[in-house]
């Protein structure tokens, strides 16, 4: 391999968001993927060289691409997952809020990770053991902080659990509202920032996060940053009712957690 990873996981990236940039303000293409979820054609074209990069570099991987599905030898241990605009709504709506994710995952764990901000010029990347940004070419290690008091919430469904739990219902409980500052930023760009400081938290619902090509990259850059991570029943990460509660401390994820106890009933 003349390549790394982790070097690899960069350049993939930063190849979809030099893509995801040059479509921004056009006239874009939906494509239906059901109900209001669609893709456009910067999604298409940005998958697409992720997907080559890749495949040039490690041709006997298995890819897994969120519009093109899964390619590649069936029984390679070696995943590489892809979301290439993570915020299409967002993009289609010229607002600068996406995420251009590829993260790595070998057996049953992500190795290896990268999350570019198109219009950031970041990208924010792990080899596992760390977590840092690049911007200018200079990486950062990445520090978590609670400090803004800024915690992201995913209103976006499906709602496995609604049942028992909606993080919607956390904007109207007691503990939370005095405690945090609710934002709804709609793109796993919001997870990154959790391991970067510049957000407290984040929250949302969903079953089998670990395969998935929308946060796959984000919990991977958490979980090496050093940020607490569980589902929503404050189990380990993909286990037990599903969902995600990233927080920049213990602190913090308590009182998260505390909040979405608070809606069981009595």
């Amino acid at each position: 391999m003349s390549i790394t990873d982790q070097a690899l996981a960069i350049e993939a990236a930063e190849a979809g968001a030099t893509v995801v940039r040059s479509h921004y303000g056009s006239a874009l293409t939906q494509f239906s993927k059901g109900g209001d979820d669609f893709a456009t054609t910067a999604d298409l074209a940005a998958e697409k060289v992720i997907l080559e990069t890749l495949r040039a570099a490690r041709p006997d991987d298995v890819l897994v691409g969120e519009e093109s599905g899964r390619t590649g030898a069936g029984d390679s241990e070696r995943m590489w997952l892809v979301d290439p605009l993570c915020g299409t709504l967002n993009f289609a709506a010229r607002t600068m809020l996406v995420s251009v994710n590829v993260a790595l995952r070998s057996g049953t764990q992500p190795t290896v990770a990268a999350a570019a901000d198109p219009f950031g010029d970041e990208v924010f990347w792990t080899d596992g053991t760390a977590a840092y940004v690049r911007q200018g070419g200079v990486d950062e290690r990445l520090v978590p902080s609670a400090d803004s008091k800024l915690v992201d919430l995913n209103l976006y469904p499906p709602f496995p659990n609604e049942g028992e739990f909606q993080v919607a219902r956390m904007l109207a409980d007691k503990s939370f509202v005095a405690r945090f500052h609710p934002r709804v930023v709609a793109s796993t760009l919001a997870v990154t920032w959790v391991a970067a400081g510049r957000r407290a938290g984040y929250v949302t619902d969903g079953h089998q996060l670990r395969d998935s090509v929308h946060f796959a990259a984000g919990i991977a850059l958490c979980e090496a940053a050093g940020c607490v991570v569980s589902g929503i029943d404050g189990q380990p990460p993909h286990t037990g009712l599903g969902g995600l509660v990233v927080a920049a401390d213990e602190r913090t994820h308590s009182a998260l957690l505390k909040s979405i106890e608070n809606q069981k009933p009595a």
